[in-house]
């Protein structure tokens, strides 16, 4: 099984302010293109055979400046719908609902053309592209870099692990961040989590 390494984006102002970004197609930020390059000499020290990449910009935008310009878009990758959540911190919510968590409780209904997703509906997706990434390890013989969203990583690294969609909770991802999924004894394991050289 080929090493599967994971980038968060980089930061946006919604990700520093703390609003649920899922569909809101919002840019990087200054620094958040600056911890996308910090990446480089990480993503270069390995030989990377495909990469999938959301097609949200923020995603896109990280992609470029980590060197991956011929990273496959997979609709499959965006961020969480996060239904009428969308744009409101933890925070926020958790007035009208105490003790609210997204990774059990789930969000709001929102309009039609973004209801929201449970989170084994976000695990359904991540199923869907970790059988993509095994065939494509196979195919190019070599490890696989997904650049995505904070929360649909946390909910697929669960997912390669054979846990529920939930135990994405366990899993604290940063903006700018690189992870690795890689094997011990056959067994995936999590190999480095949440590198960030600089920071």
């Amino acid at each position: 099984m080929a090493d599967l390494f994971l980038v968060r984006h980089g930061e946006t102002e919604w990700s520093r302010s703390g609003r649920h970004t899922g569909w809101t197609d919002v840019p990087l930020t200054e620094h958040g293109r600056d911890e996308a390059r910090r990446l480089v000499p990480l993503v270069r020290s390995h030989r990377i055979a495909a990469a999938f990449v959301s097609p949200l910009q923020r995603a896109r935008e990280t992609a470029e400046l980590i060197g991956l310009r011929d990273g496959r878009v997979d609709a499959d990758l965006r961020e969480w719908d996060y239904g009428g959540y969308e744009g409101i911190t933890t925070v926020e919510i958790q007035h009208e609902r105490p003790g609210w968590f997204l990774f059990t409780d789930g969000v709001a209904p929102g309009p039609p053309d973004h209801p929201g997703e449970s989170p084994e509906q976000v695990g359904e997706r991540a199923d869907r592209v970790l059988a993509r990434v095994e065939a494509a390890a196979a195919a190019h013989d070599g490890d696989v870099m997904l650049v995505a969203h904070g929360h649909f990583l946390r909910v697929l690294t669960a997912r390669r692990l054979g846990l529920p969609a939930t135990d994405g909770a366990l899993f604290q991802l940063a903006t700018g961040a690189l992870c690795r999924l890689g094997t011990e004894h056959g067994r995936p394991v999590i190999a480095e989590w949440n590198v960030r050289p600089g920071s």
